[in-house]
């Protein structure tokens, strides 16, 4: 396959033009359902990643002075063009990622409502007139962008992180420099050509691709970057703020999870489980709100992991394009090794495999563990898979504490119909999210979305970014 004219090869995008990598060499994007080739990108240097940085600098001068309407008339017309171009970018979605239909669509409409969002910030880059108190003087705050932003970005939802980053970045007057995962560049490649179509400026937007382990500081620490965000794992995110730190740059991280849900005995199973299976195999399992962790009282306890087995038992595994199909491929040769270390070690201690546990292919059936203790990598340690612990409580007390138990901190859910002890729950629950009778994984583009302790620093959503990516500036005038 790889001795074929159809695989194509993707460069860089700098300064508005395409080009490859500095000293010309590629590497291999492999489609993670059978592992065959699908396409080559440009295997970025540091080189290339201060020529990016050095075109959203010159760039910034001219683009901080456009007008709200044209930047609004910008990111409109990106989702016009994404729109137009759904087709090619769920194609990426499935065939680059191994995104099942339903969840590359959802993807889509998604990343659709990130940018007209964006498009909405441009006319709320405001300050406020502040009392003085010298006689005659008029005092005031402004608003300005940063200057130059790093976007690093993740596989498993590429399009909803590259447009809701990068697109509030832009709204707000911020040029950019994109870091994407090297699993998932194709995607960001196609986001590209949409923005430069649109009308954005050349330099206004730039990207590098290549392997964040080899060029991902040259981008994090250049002294010209004005501020970074970052999504990923809680390693690379705290040698990130380790790195930025030292420039005092700025930075958003939203890191990795393991995030609880609590389920009441008074809680409608009826209700609860189809929510509860979505919130974990989603994708496979790869998402960092995926819940991982179910702690449920003991008198329904039996019954729940009776249900949630016969869901996973029937749960989709087949063609990524038919609409019955849940799961995906996991996404590397790594990633299944964790995995499989996961469910393996929680057997070898103990554990109960209640479903699931083996794999088709490259990917891993749903599977549920009971009977796991605090010594099974499993309990304390994100899975990023297919694969979620059942615990049993005995009130709602020992549910929260058992909750909050992590060094995470990133969404959570409980399912009751005491509405005195869901508020209970949210007020108290150590994580930055919480859903009442919802599944952890939730998203919009407007809310202040992002975790706490080791899951992150800072929130991302238009408020939150329109906040982080720009600087208030006081003036006064003496009358």
């Amino acid at each position: 396959m790889d001795a074929t004219t159809d695989i194509r090869t993707l460069q860089h995008f700098i300064a508005g033009q395409w080009v490859d990598a500095d000293g010309g060499e590629t590497f291999d994007v492999l489609n993670p359902l059978d592992d065959s080739l699908y396409a080559r990108a440009a295997k970025g240097t540091g080189a290339d990643m201060r020529a990016a940085v050095a075109a959203a600098r010159a760039a910034f001068a001219d683009y901080k002075e456009t007008t709200p309407t044209q930047r609004e008339r910008w990111l409109l017309r990106v989702a016009e063009l994404m729109e137009e171009q759904q087709a090619e970018l769920v194609d990426c979605l499935i065939d680059e990622i191994g995104s099942p239909i339903q969840k590359a669509m959802f993807e889509f409409s998604k990343g659709l409502t990130m940018v007209r969002a964006a498009a909405g910030m441009c006319r709320n880059v405001r300050g406020e007139t502040i009392p003085s108190d010298a006689p005659g003087k008029f005092s005031m705050s402004i608003r300005e962008p940063l200057g130059v932003v790093g976007v690093i970005t993740p596989f498993n939802v590429p399009l909803i992180k590259t447009t809701r980053l990068v697109a509030n970045a832009l709204a707000v007057g911020n040029t950019v420099v994109h870091l994407p995962s090297e699993m998932a560049p194709h995607l960001t490649v196609l986001f590209a050509q949409i923005v430069a179509d649109a009308g954005f400026p050349a330099g206004t937007y730039n990207v590098v691709t290549g392997f964040g382990h080899e060029i991902g500081d040259d981008l994090t620490g250049h002294k010209e970057l004005d501020f970074l965000t970052f999504t990923g794992s809680t390693v690379v995110g705290q040698h990130i703020n380790e790195i930025c730190a030292k420039n005092k740059t700025p930075t958003t991280l939203e890191l990795g999870g393991k995030s609880p849900t609590v389920v009441m005995a008074d809680a409608d199973l009826d209700k609860v489980m189809p929510l509860a299976a979505r919130s974990i195999f989603m994708f496979g399992g790869q998402a960092c709100i995926g819940s991982s962790r179910f702690y449920v009282e003991r008198p329904i306890f039996e019954e729940f992991v009776k249900r949630f087995a016969m869901i996973a038992g029937k749960v989709g595994m087949g063609d990524l394009r038919d609409p019955d199909t849940v799961i995906a491929p996991i996404i590397s040769d790594r990633q299944r090794q964790r995995v499989r270390d996961h469910i393996a070690d929680a057997v070898a201690k103990g554990a109960t495999i209640a479903a699931g546990g083996e794999w088709e292919g490259n990917r891993c059936q749903p599977t549920l563990l009971t009977g796991v203790s605090q010594d099974m990598t499993v309990c304390r340690t994100e899975t990023f898979g297919p694969v979620t612990s059942i615990y049993p409580i005995d009130s709602y007390e020992e549910g929260l504490e058992k909750a909050n138990d992590t060094e995470y901190g990133l969404s959570s859910a409980i399912f009751t119909k005491d509405i005195d002890r869901a508020f209970h729950f949210a007020r108290n629950i150590g994580a930055g999210m919480c859903h009442i009778n919802g599944p952890t994984i939730h998203d919009e583009a407007h809310v202040p979305f992002g975790g706490n302790g080791e899951s992150g620093v800072g929130r991302e959503g238009t408020d939150a970014d329109l906040e982080a990516m720009t600087a208030l500036k006081w003036v006064t005038v003496q009358l």
